[in-house]
């Protein structure tokens, strides 16, 4: 059977750990340095203790080392991914190709900073010594099932849910160039959700203030199964910014869905790791920070990829302004509403408003202060949700794994075994039992307190009738779980342990470097990211021409404006906009004359 994966973000340890319990087989982290986002960067300690947690469960752990370096962080780099490995983490991601030559015994998975997007890349990872490259979001099904067919060996990464970068991951220098914070070191400054004029060729403004590049959040919770038989491997969740409450609800869903998707599918595939998660609430992605969905290219090239008048989170459509009475409204439609929810709506100006729900009366809200732009007919957007908020801040969700308990007589006691695994013995008197002993039996086996694993069946001989005291029961489970390695402790990753079943068999966990050919092909160049040269400062498969409804190409309408078209920053600078339609591409350049 093929395993899926399922890759949650972790902010920090308890988002890690909450991705483990809400049904994630892998979860990616930050380290203290060299991550693409340096405000995630977390100590190797709570590294250390997230893969503890997550190994109970056959769950890997990712690091992500994934900047570009200069020459004199190499050394501390290279250290970096000793200490990884030191503590467990199961891979390490990285878009700097000179970390291959790295001695540590880990994993290196291809970030999609690497800007993993042709056959011909992935390929040429696989040929470095990479065991996982991380595709492009811009990938579409087909593309990602013809990578499959022509790299098999390679395991595919893709991104199903989460924020979306207008450029090309790795091909950003925007950021840089503007503000002298490179995406490529861990340090974005979101160039692309600014509000941008879109001028023609002869200076007229077209459109005035717009986010002209701030596409959607990504939802393809519709098209797992599609991305499943493509070929991918993992199912990535975006957001190593974001809250607790973002990971669990995100986190449930998508694991739902894989688990539906199997069950469809038996003898076919399988989860990654162990164990099953029961919920305390029902996952829902409109109720959690959003900016509007988009499954971007997944069908091919497709409108309402962007949101042109906010970069914020909307979040979930709750229903209308019906009437305004006095320092109160109604709404028309069937949300509930409570006390301090947040909803916002776009002005006569087209300006995102918002305010805080004071006092909730069924369909009746009181806000704390009276929007003066509210009028009726205003579609309305929850943009925090109190009662999920409540419900999500508490446990949520329990994960545990399922055990089968044999008991037999031995011939001076009896002997316990777990799943298949080898009998623990012990001498224990036999004694005939008087009543029927199988529900006290069943009771004291089925004692797993507070660890991963529940006890789903105790099997006994059909003529087994002996009186065993609970304490020495108690004994001989607790001896038994230590003997199969079940009780929490270090990553059950040696040998003989059951979670290595079937795992890396004929695999080493690391490629030698006289395996590994430098830094080749097409690895990413160390760039100083100010489009020097005339290089462009983002390299888009979005394109603004498309959104606006001008691609001949595709169905739209002939374009009265003279090219080429310039965005212009609220500060006047300007950047030009090149269309290669023969590769259906968008480039962004700073103007010349800037």
């Amino acid at each position: 059977m093929r395993a899926l994966e399922l890759l949650a973000p972790a902010k920090n340890l308890e988002c890690g750990k909450a991705a483990i319990d809400h049904g994630a087989d892998a979860v990616y982290m930050g380290p203290p340095m060299f991550g693409a986002r340096a405000a995630a960067g977390n100590s190797l300690d709570d590294m250390g203790e997230l893969c503890r947690y997550a190994h109970q469960y056959g769950a890997k752990v990712y690091a992500t080392v994934n900047t570009l370096l200069h020459d004199d962080e190499l050394p501390q780099a290279f250290a970096l991914l000793e200490q990884l490995a030191e503590v467990g983490a199961d891979a390490v991601l990285i878009q700097d190709m000179r970390l291959l030559a790295t001695q540590a015994p880990i994993v290196l998975h291809a970030s999609t900073q690497a800007d993993n997007r042709t056959a011909e890349k992935v390929q040429w990872l696989a040929e470095q010594g990479f065991s996982r490259a991380v595709l492009a979001r811009e990938l579409s099904i087909g593309e990602i099932g013809e990578i499959h067919r022509r790299v098999p060996q390679m395991e595919l990464e893709v991104f199903v849910h989460g924020a979306l970068c207008v450029s090309y991951s790795g091909r950003c220098y925007a950021s840089e160039h503007c503000f002298g914070r490179s995406a490529n070191r861990g340090e974005c400054a979101q160039f692309c959700r600014m509000q941008f004029d879109l001028l023609d060729g002869e200076g007229r403004e077209l459109l005035h203030q717009r986010h002209l590049l701030s596409l959607r959040d990504l939802n393809m919770s519709r098209h797992i199964g599609q991305l499943i038989e493509a070929g991918a491997t993992s199912f990535k969740i975006e957001g190593r910014l974001k809250d607790v409450g973002y990971v669990k609800n995100v986190t449930a869903a998508y694991s739902q869905l894989i688990d539906c998707y199997i069950a469809e599918h038996p003898g076919q595939y399988e989860r990654s790791s162990r164990g099953h998660c029961r919920y305390t609430f029902e996952p829902d992605l409109q109720r959690t920070f959003n900016r509007g969905y988009t499954t971007y290219f997944a069908h091919g090239r497709q409108g309402g990829m962007a949101n042109f008048l906010t970069p914020k989170a909307l979040g979930q459509q709750v229903g209308k302004v019906k009437a305004l009475q006095g320092r109160s409204f109604t709404v028309s439609g069937t949300a509930s509403f409570a006390n301090g929810d947040g909803l916002c709506f776009f002005d006569a100006q087209q300006q995102l408003q918002g305010f805080r729900v004071n006092r909730a009366e069924g369909n009746r809200l009181f806000p704390q202060t009276m929007p003066a732009a509210l009028r009726p007919g205003q579609m309305l957007y929850r943009s925090s949700d109190q009662a999920m908020e409540r419900m999500l801040a508490g446990t949520t969700a329990t994960r545990k794994i399922p055990l089968t308990m044999r008991l037999r007589a031995t011939d001076d006691g009896f002997a316990l075994s777990i799943d298949g695994g080898p009998w623990t013995t012990m001498a224990i008197e036999h004694q005939q039992a008087r009543t029927p002993q199988r529900e006290n039996i069943v009771r004291e086996l089925t004692k797993l307190g507070n660890t991963p694993y529940e006890c789903s069946s105790v099997e006994l001989p059909q003529d087994f009738n002996y009186f065993i005291p609970a304490s020495q029961l108690a004994a001989l489970r607790r001896r038994s779980l230590t003997t199969n390695s079940l009780t929490p402790g270090p990553s059950p990753k040696g040998e003989g342990s059951i979670y290595s079943q079937g795992q890396n068999q004929g695999k080493s966990l690391y490629t030698p470097l006289s395996n590994r050919r430098g830094a080749g092909g097409e690895a990413t160049p160390l760039s100083n990211g100010r489009g020097v040269g005339g290089e462009a400062l983002m390299h888009c498969r979005y394109c603004l021409r498309h959104e606006l409804g001008y691609c001949v190409k595709h169905g739209g309408s002939k374009s009265t404006w003279r090219e080429p078209l310039y965005l212009r920053l609220g500060d006047g600078r300007r950047f030009r906009l090149e269309f290669d339609c023969k590769r259906c591409e968008m480039k962004v350049y700073a103007d010349e004359k800037d």
